[in-house]
């Protein structure tokens, strides 16, 4: 089963203890109580993934991009909804790839918002003219800009297994219909801000997820990475033509190489990628890096 290849123990941090190990990020709880009370320190690695595996080369840099573009998006977001983050020490090992935040109940959905069609929502609306039950026009293709954003959630699945699109009744079963239309308003408020942020910088953004949680009042509070390129399409709009896939700001170097005769790699299979070479690696990182420069300034 698609999963982990040669995932290096996690690193240890004095004061903190290890709980948790992601695709991309480690969570760690505090080994004393935290004077900012119910915390856990999350840590992006350089790890990268495509096709439901943690591939085994690291792309250098790449934690602290997308520690550093969740904090801002976090601050172009504030007055909409809260995030998880508080004021604390961050140890020095990590300095730059790391977070201190409120430990939150989670919901169980990725909440998807798309304002372009491509990726699974053009191949599930290439059967059935909808994607997560929400009907579009026809004559859309593939990076055509829908009449309206969508909220598009899908079901959250373990490492090496998919998720699943569904719709928000399907939401609103699992989680309480009030619930599942306030996830839906906050996934596209969020969108619909960054969406414009972002357009105002030469990027389109086309589709994103975010995840959110209840703090201990009770506020619904957005959590996790934010607006990445690991998150995210991000397309240069004086690139943007629809008809056809579009160029992007994240791993597709990866992706296209994996894919590729050159790997030798089977991505149906159970045989774990190979290594990526250096020059694959390299453009990754500066795509990343220049997601971060154009955003950001």
């Amino acid at each position: 089963m698609p999963g982990f290849v040669e995932i290096p123990a996690a690193q240890e941090l004095p004061g903190w203890r290890h709980v948790y190990t992601g695709k991309v990020r480690d969570l760690y709880e505090p080994a004393e109580p935290h004077p900012q009370g119910d915390v856990m320190l999350v840590v992006a690695s350089d790890r990268i993934s495509a096709y439901d595996w943690v591939l085994p080369t690291e792309i250098p840099g790449k934690g602290g991009v997308l520690t550093a573009l969740t904090l801002w998006w976090f601050d172009q977001l504030k007055d909409i909804v809260p995030d998880h983050t508080v004021e604390a020490v961050i140890p020095d090992a990590v300095q730059g790839r790391a977070m201190v935040v409120k430990r939150l109940a989670m919901f169980p959905v990725e909440c998807v918002a798309r304002g372009y069609l491509t990726g699974s929502g053009l191949a599930e609306y290439t059967t059935s003219g909808e994607v997560c039950g929400v009907p579009l026009p026809g004559g859309l293709v593939d990076g055509s800009r829908l009449p309206e954003p969508i909220f598009t959630p899908a079901t959250k699945a373990e490492v090496g297994e998919h998720d699943e699109n569904v719709s928000i009744d399907a939401v609103a079963a699992q989680i309480g219909r009030e619930d599942a239309e306030a996830l839906r308003d906050l996934t596209l408020a969020v969108y619909s801000r960054a969406h414009e942020i972002a357009r105002s910088k030469g990027i389109i953004l086309a589709d994103t997820k975010f995840e959110f949680g209840r703090d201990a009042a009770g506020a619904i509070t957005l959590a996790d990475e934010v607006l990445t390129p690991d998150s995210s399409r991000f397309w240069p709009a004086d690139e943007w033509e629809p008809g056809h896939a579009q160029a992007s700001f994240d791993k597709q170097f990866v992706r296209d190489w994996l894919t590729s005769p050159a790997s030798g790699w089977d991505k149906n299979g159970d045989t774990p990628p190979p290594a990526l070479p250096p020059e694959v690696v390299e453009r990754t990182r500066q795509r990343y890096v220049e997601a971060y420069d154009r955003l950001v300034g």
